[in-house]
């Protein structure tokens, strides 16, 4: 299979578009920021509206004594989760000419669009199918199609070149490019003009997901096509002399001080930004202001979203100044304190939105050089162990992603049924939605404002212990020498 799969992808009409052993423009513009946005969009979209979708629209509240949302999310997520570890084999035992994670953005440009528009294409009518579809197209998206793009996607600055700054560059153009499609698009046009056009009418809904599904497929062959592979590349010919085992690579990651600190960084930053994001729409339409009304969100959205289009400019200069840790570290002090200020008045919306802001202000260095960070820690593994551990590594960091995502969205759901959530009624053509009980309130309002004041202090403690940049350049050195002796 690895033989007809190199041979297939040795025709000239895959070959990157990206030639220069340099980084390049159209790479930073095309590869890194607008190729990305179509999976990107579809997956923010997905992330802060499907469970909207499920509770408001399909009303899938009830199922189950209200156990199913609670249940099947997580056991989802299990799958997913395994799929991930041998989405992570599979692109280290990779050798083709595209490289070895390139390739598979090829493949889920075809399958996102399809498993997208499943998704909501859910039958209804009959709980047992209604409840069958929901759980196999959600796999199918999530375990399968995402699991395939998120991967490959997420190893394209690490694999790009060992250069720091410009490694550093393109991680900053990548999550403009996440900044883009959900601060913007997702957390601006869509509560104010694509919600209340939706409501709780499901035609309207999947209308909505063909269209963005259909989007991603042109935009990631164009991630595809200016993307490259430089590291992979430099070391083609070393990887087909020695086969490192899996089982080894894995205990590379988890012995690892700065490796662990940084996984575990991330899955307390990722717990606490899902259940933040999925309470938002509530938030807005229960708490801080009215279903659907087209304002609340989009002026928290705007006031929270403002920081992060400030911050293409100043991060990365003040990265390469301090740090990218001790940037990040100090970034977390305001996210605390931001989230602590629009805890402590939840209702006042002048509160909310200064509050919103110096969170946001906190979180530009998170957002923007974390990608950074961690390949840099990639290439500390390398200077450490003689080999690379990129899919190993990823497929960790994707399983806290996918695990993390069904878990919260789990606790959140189980949490708004205990409470009493009241789902919305479509009734003579119209969204009519209900005042909701106060314990759902305050579920609520701790999901979005008040959690994240904890994870922010356990992110600080956490990236304390990871001084990965000090030295990097002497290993960087050390890494080429190894090689150049290799290639005797």
């Amino acid at each position: 299979m690895k033989e007809i799969r190199a041979k297939f992808l040795d025709n000239k009409v895959f070959d990157s578009r990206v030639k220069s052993p340099d980084m390049e423009k159209k790479e930073k513009w095309l590869g890194y920021l607008a190729g990305p946005a179509g999976a990107l969009l579809l997956n923010a979209v997905l992330a802060s509206y499907l469970n909207v979708y499920y509770t408001d629209v399909l009303k899938l509240t009830g199922v189950w004594g209200g156990a199913f949302l609670m249940i099947f999310p997580i056991i989802s997520k299990i799958v997913d989760a395994i799929t991930n570890v041998i989405m992570g084999y599979i692109i280290d035992h990779t050798r083709t000419k595209q490289g070895k994670a390139r390739p598979y953005l090829l493949l889920a440009a075809v399958l996102l669009p399809i498993t997208g528009i499943l998704l909501f294409t859910v039958p209804q009518g009959n709980e047992t199918v209604e409840v069958i579809w929901v759980m196999l197209s959600y796999n199918l998206f999530y375990s399968f199609a995402f699991t395939i793009y998120n991967m490959s996607h997420n190893l394209m600055v690490p694999l790009s070149t060992r250069n720091t700054d410009q490694r550093g560059v393109l991680a900053v153009f990548n999550n403009v490019a996440s900044v883009m499609v959900t601060g913007i698009l997702v957390a601006l046009i869509f509560p104010m003009v694509v919600l209340p056009v939706l409501g709780v009418d499901k035609g309207a809904w999947i209308t909505m997901a063909v269209i963005l599904s259909i989007i991603a497929l042109p935009l990631t062959l164009l991630e595809y096509y200016n993307t490259k592979e430089r590291v992979t590349e430099e070391g083609a010919d070393l990887e087909e002399t020695e086969e490192i085992p899996y089982i080894r690579q894995m205990k590379a990651v988890f012995t690892d001080r700065y490796m662990m600190c940084l996984l575990g960084f991330f899955l307390i930053y990722t717990i606490g930004s899902n259940i933040k994001n999925i309470s938002l729409v509530y938030y807005c339409n229960y708490v801080l202001g009215s279903y659907a009304d087209g304002i609340t969100q989009t002026m928290v959205s705007v006031i929270g979203g403002v920081p992060m289009g400030i911050g293409i400019f100043a991060v990365w200069p003040l990265a390469k100044k301090f740090g990218k840790r001790n940037v990040t570290m100090a970034g977390f002090v305001l996210y605390s304190i931001g989230s602590a200020i629009c805890y402590l008045n939840p209702t006042s919306m002048v509160q909310v939105l200064i509050g919103q802001f110096i969170k946001n202000m906190g979180g530009l260095p998170v957002a923007y050089v974390f990608m950074s960070l961690m390949a840099d820690t990639y290439d500390h593994l390398e200077w450490k162990h003689g080999f690379r551990v990129d899919g190993a590594a990823m497929s960790i960091y994707s399983i806290i992603t996918v695990t993390a995502a069904g878990l919260t969205t789990g606790i959140f759901n189980l949490m708004l049924g205990k409470a009493g959530y009241i789902a919305p009624e479509m009734i003579g053509g119209q969204t009519v939605a209900y005042a909701q009980p106060e314990a759902v309130q305050q579920v609520i309002t701790f999901s979005f404002v008040g959690l994240e004041i904890f994870t922010a202090i356990i992110c600080f403690v956490l990236l304390a212990f990871v001084n990965v940049e000090k030295g990097l350049d002497e290993k960087q050195a050390v890494i080429k020498e190894r090689n150049e002796k290799k290639r005797g």
